[in-house]
């Protein structure tokens, strides 16, 4: 079974900061794309970043040159460092990966993690 964790979010005031966490674990073979999506009250949930297995990366308009996603492989984590966080960044973030589980075969699945509120006050 694999399940993916969450943590960091939390309160801040406009203008901070926070660092997301996911770690995935349980009987995992590899890691494809990981990605933090995001669903504010009333909209449809956006992919703000995501990682490839080979470390290429890509942002959303909204995030691009405040936000920063990395991975540690040995560790099955993804990062998001968040900076300058506006108060329309407020949400629930959602961590995805793409993993192939041991003893599957040669499929991989698409996880999420149980979401990480960030609330940001203006």
């Amino acid at each position: 079974q694999v399940q993916l964790v969450e943590s960091g979010g939390g309160l801040v005031q406009a203008g901070g900061s926070l660092r997301l966490s996911c770690a995935a674990s349980g009987s995992i073979l590899s890691i494809d794309a990981m990605a933090w999506y995001r669903q504010a009250p009333g909209k449809q949930r956006e992919r703000v970043a995501l990682i490839t297995s080979t470390d290429i990366t890509n942002y959303a308009d909204s995030a691009k040159g405040r936000f920063t996603i990395s991975r540690d492989n040995a560790k099955n984590t993804v990062y998001l460092q968040m900076n300058s966080l506006k108060p329309e960044d407020t949400a629930v973030y959602y961590c995805f990966a793409n993993i192939r589980p041991i003893g599957i075969g040669a499929y991989y699945y698409d996880y999420w993690g149980q979401g990480t509120q960030v609330t940001v006050s203006s």
